[in-house]
């Protein structure tokens, strides 16, 4: 037997390396390959020389005596991939192919691709006892992703979603009307909608339609629906980050340190101490909800622009209840983000493994702490159900908790989108004296310094004499161009930073500390962050005496000499495939393919019929059953499509592949089950 070991594609890297060799094996004593170093595409192009001969002709080591030649029909050929590794552990092994020689025998020459398998145990029989069990849930999908064009008609109909009036009758809320968990839906429609840059929209409107289904402000966003689990999965994409920098470090310290931090007196162990342990996590909780609190201006936009929608949806719905902008967002940022994140860090990346019992009681404790505060209810203590919680509660029944909330929310829920007046009040963002230089804008007039009361809301940034004078000037949110540093050279003043607008006009600012500097330069940048016309470039220095002081360009028009900061992380660039989206769509759309017809029915039965609804009917959302119909009928038409383009490529697929080829490996179950299909409806057509 002669085998050859031509090459391998796509091995696992093993602890950032790769480093393969195989070994082949017949009996007796398996033969090596050479290690290819750094590359998980190994060619060997090595080949092994075995005879099987009867026992008295044994005389090398490449040949292996058998009593009986029917014994050669049981012999198998082995071949291992080892991963070469410098750990004390030894090599790692990574698959194993085996061949039987009676298969051999059917053909003189035999080249072929093959999957490589887990390692066999050596068919020891052990009793199920010995190993214990284990209960497993395990979902498979795959799909056949065509080029873009083939998805163009259903990909429009859906991307169009946010447009149509009503929003129920659209593609988008059919998919969520139609599948068993509103879940399934969601994440294959975020992705989309996020990777065409359409999400917002689209939320804005299924969560405005939900905003005027619901009867009580305190209910609101409160179920599973379509625009809460679509909310979710934005969160879950875009926030991944934003939770990264804002919990991880002190997720970290906690699971670290260890703390006792039990509460119930009925579960405090020997030598604890309660006082000590509520000090510990009253120091935790405040720690986190101040970190919390704080980060507003590291939220991503996407997500500031979807809580902007629910906010103004909110307060127009619910008028005479001021509280309902504040929990349409914190129902959501509070409840669903950062409260599972506490309690669950590994389910969010923040750690690689669940926490021990100690930690997770603990992180437990804090995350019904901060769902509380963030909630703003009217009686705290009677969220809980248990009496500790309430006592512990008391230490955080102070006004500056609930403005802390508020704040944070009226921050992250701004939005510099262009229909940003629409809301009834502009939100106060931040307000204070610091010294402003003269913008100049007379021609003579003297450049000196004055101290101003500052005010920033979600429209506008303002000066006055002093606090509730009238506006001495008022620049628009669009008109702030770029936040940046202003360096000390420029007036010989510390904490100086500049406000740059249209026509390169600058107001040059001195806060009373760097703290302050920053906070305003942070809050200035986010709500600015959205304008179209944001600067790239800048100067770090003041234009005093005929010429910049940062690069000397003596025009006072020239382009900036330093690339601007921007101040916040970049929104997060997503890896989504579009089409792999749109195909997972199809397929939902495919499998409930009985639900859209039976929702084209009661768009028939609600057209002709005005009486009492059918049963069978009214779990479906139809607020225009022509508009509803007419969708329905397109997105029937652009599967069956689909679904014909699938069928033909199955029919060219099993005509032109070769099972053993690279495309189809031996040990392809999903190619082996169709070729069983294949074969059974031909079968059953002849």
């Amino acid at each position: 037997l002669f085998s050859r070991v031509l090459e391998c594609q796509g091995l696992p890297i093993v602890n950032g390396q790769c480093d393969p060799y195989a070994t082949v094996t017949l009996a007796g004593p398996s033969r090596q390959t050479k290690v290819k170093k750094k590359t998980n595409n190994p060619h060997f192009d090595e080949v092994f020389y075995f005879e099987v001969t009867r026992p008295s002709s044994y005389n090398k080591k490449s040949h292996f005596d058998i009593e009986d030649v029917d014994e050669v029909d049981k012999m198998e050929i082995r071949v291992d991939l080892w991963n070469a590794s410098n750990l004390k552990f030894g090599d790692e092994f990574l698959g194993e192919l085996r061949l039987p020689l009676k298969f051999l025998r059917q053909s003189s020459s035999y080249e072929a691709w093959y999957f490589l398998q887990p390692r066999d145990n050596g068919n020891k029989s052990l009793k199920p006892d010995d190993l214990g069990s284990l209960r497993l849930n395990v979902v498979y999908t795959e799909d056949h992703v065509f080029s873009s064009d083939y998805y163009s008609p259903l990909r429009d109909l859906l991307l169009k979603s946010a447009d149509v009036e009503p929003v129920s009758a659209s593609a988008a809320h059919i998919l969520g009307e139609v599948c068993r968990e509103k879940q399934e839906a969601a994440i294959p429609l975020v992705r989309l909608f996020l990777h065409y840059g359409r999400i917002v929209p689209f939320i804005s409107a299924i969560a405005n339609a939900e905003v005027k289904r619901t009867q009580d402000p305190n209910t609101i966003f409160r179920g599973n629906s379509l625009t809460s689990k679509c909310i979710d999965e934005t969160m879950k994409l875009a926030g991944m980050h934003y939770l990264q920098v804002t919990l991880k470090p002190i997720i970290d310290e906690i699971c670290q340190v260890h703390k006792t931090c039990e509460i119930d007196p009925v579960k405090l162990k020997d030598g604890e101490n309660l006082e000590n342990n509520r000090e510990n996590l009253r120091q935790y909780v405040d720690r986190i909800f101040t970190v919390i609190t704080k980060s507003g201006v590291s939220c991503p936009t996407v997500m500031c622009d979807i809580f902007f929608s629910l906010r103004e949806s909110a307060a127009k719905r619910f008028q005479g209840d001021l509280d309902v902008r504040y929990t349409a967002v914190s129902s959501f940022i509070f409840l669903r983000f950062f409260a599972p994140a506490i309690l669950s860090p590994n389910l969010f990346q923040l750690t690689p493994h669940h926490p021990d019992p100690q930690t997770s009681r603990t992180l437990t404790l804090i995350s019904k702490t901060i769902q509380t505060l963030g909630s703003l209810s009217k009686s705290k203590s009677a969220n809980f159900k248990e009496s500790y919680m309430a006592t512990f509660y008391d230490y955080f029944n102070e006004q500056k908790y609930a403005d802390a909330v508020k704040n944070f929310l009226d921050l992250i829920s701004s939005s510099g989108r262009k229909d940003h007046k629409s809301i009834e009040q502009p939100i106060l963002l931040k307000e204070g004296f610091m010294i402003k230089r003269a913008q100049g804008r007379k021609r003579f007039g003297m450049k000196n310094f004055k101290k101003r009361w500052f005010r920033l809301t979600n429209h506008e940034f303002t000066y006055q004499k002093s606090k509730g004078d009238h506006p001495l000037c008022s620049i628009p949110i669009e008109n702030i161009l770029a936040v940046e540093r202003l360096e000390e050279e420029s007036f010989k003043m510390k904490n100086m930073f500049q406000v740059i607008q249209p026509e390169r006009r600058v107001l040059y600012i001195q806060a009373n500390n760097c703290v302050e500097a920053k906070d305003w330069i942070d809050i200035l940048t986010k709500v600015s962050q959205c304008n179209k016309k944001r600067l790239t470039v800048y100067h770090p220095s003041a234009y005093l005496n005929g010429h910049w002081l940062c690069c000397k360009a003596t025009a006072d028009n020239t382009p900036g000499c330093t690339p601007c900061t921007g101040g916040l992380p970049a929104n997060i660039q997503l890896d989504i495939d579009g089409d792999r989206e749109t195909e997972r769509i199809y397929s939902l759309f495919n499998l409930y393919m009985p639900k859209l017809e039976k929702m084209q029915e009661a768009c028939g039965s609600k057209s002709v019929y005005d009486g009492p609804e059918e049963e069978e009917y009214s779990t479906f959302i139809i607020d225009d059953p022509k508009e509803t119909y007419k969708t329905l009928k397109l997105i029937i038409e652009g599967v069956g499509t689909l679904e014909q383009e699938h069928a033909q490529y199955k029919r060219d697929k099993f005509k032109k592949t070769k099972y053993g080829s690279q495309e189809h490996p031996i040990g392809d179950k999903s190619f082996q089950t169709y070729i069983r299909q294949q074969s059974e409806i031909s079968a059953h057509s002849i």
